[in-house]
């Protein structure tokens, strides 16, 4: 056979399996804080379950956990610590500006 009749075939990659994030004798729970902090982001925004490679029911515990831990103040809303942190702006100068009398 020539290249062009060749079926279309994936390369074979080896993947080496992620362990999951949440062991089976981690429970889930608004008072472990240990756990519940991995899946917030640096803003304190719950991050998604593609991103924490969780169960959809994992991720609807940890989702109800962090509301509960946030409601309780075991954790913040929001994470605003640089939020106020702000560079000197320069001055605007659109032009001249002149009085009307």
């Amino acid at each position: 056979m020539d290249k062009s009749k060749q079926p279309f075939r994936k390369s074979k990659r080896s993947f080496r399996r992620r362990l999951p994030p949440i062991g089976s004798g981690d429970r889930i729970d608004y008072r472990n804080m240990s756990l519940i902090s991995r899946f917030i982001s640096e803003q304190g925004k719950i991050l998604s379950r593609r991103v924490n490679r969780l169960t959809l029911k994992q991720q609807r515990l940890i989702t109800i956990a962090i509301k509960q831990a946030r409601i309780l103040s075991l954790l913040p809303f929001l994470n605003n610590e640089k939020q106020f942190e702000r560079t000197e702006s320069l001055p605007r100068t659109t032009g001249p500006r002149t009085r009307n009398k």
